[in-house]
């Protein structure tokens, strides 16, 4: 006998939060998420503890100057990493910011010497948005991936967008829809993370 009931909530999430997987960018394809998916992505983003109402981050979307920017950012980063990197190593970082339909770069402002809030728990605050940024994306049906790496730190992602003082690129956002899905990788079981005292 089949029900006309909606699932519970709960149940909902945990079947996303099981779902969800990352994508590595050379697999996401189009569809992306639109600009109205976005803002609604963005909405589910807000929704994070933020201590303070300090909303200490914020996210750029890289439309084509943008990835133009990201582009010439990462092969400044590894020729400041290693200035005897070759053309084809330069090349295959620029082309990294073309990967993916729809590509977001999350940077922390952190503030510090705050009296009741101290930086790591403002990085806390943007994990939790980036969190509910993904699950809001597979709610809508788009597969996602994050990825960092040495060039966030660069002096050449600071130029390239600008960050003040106190903010810090975190890692890049991939959205879109996945090309092939793998199989579930195993979570943690509790008892391998959780102390009962």
């Amino acid at each position: 006998m089949t029900s006309d009931a909606s699932p519970e909530p709960a149940t909902t999430l945990a079947a996303l939060m099981q779902a969800r997987q990352h994508t590595g960018p050379k697999h996401l394809v189009e569809p992306g998420p639109g600009e109205a998916a976005l803002r609604a992505l963005f909405s589910a983003a807000a929704t994070a503890p933020d201590h303070g109402r300090l909303l200490p981050w914020r996210f750029i979307v890289l439309g084509l100057e943008g990835r133009e920017r990201l582009s010439q950012a990462f092969a400044e980063a590894l020729h400041e990493r290693d200035p005897t990197a070759t053309e084809d190593q330069l090349g295959e970082a620029r082309a990294k910011a073309a990967r993916g339909p729809v590509l977001v770069l999350a940077v922390a402002r952190l503030q510090s010497g705050h009296a009741q809030v101290p930086p790591e728990e403002q990085l806390v605050s943007l994990g939790a948005a980036l969190q509910n940024l993904l699950l809001a994306a597979e709610a809508n049906g788009f597969a996602s991936g994050l990825s960092s790496g040495r060039g966030m730190h660069s002096e050449a992602m600071r130029r390239a967008f600008s960050l003040a003082e106190g903010e810090q690129a975190i890692c890049c956002i991939t959205l879109g829809t996945a090309a092939r899905r793998k199989p579930p990788r195993e979570r943690p079981r509790p008892d391998d993370f959780v102390t009962w005292l």
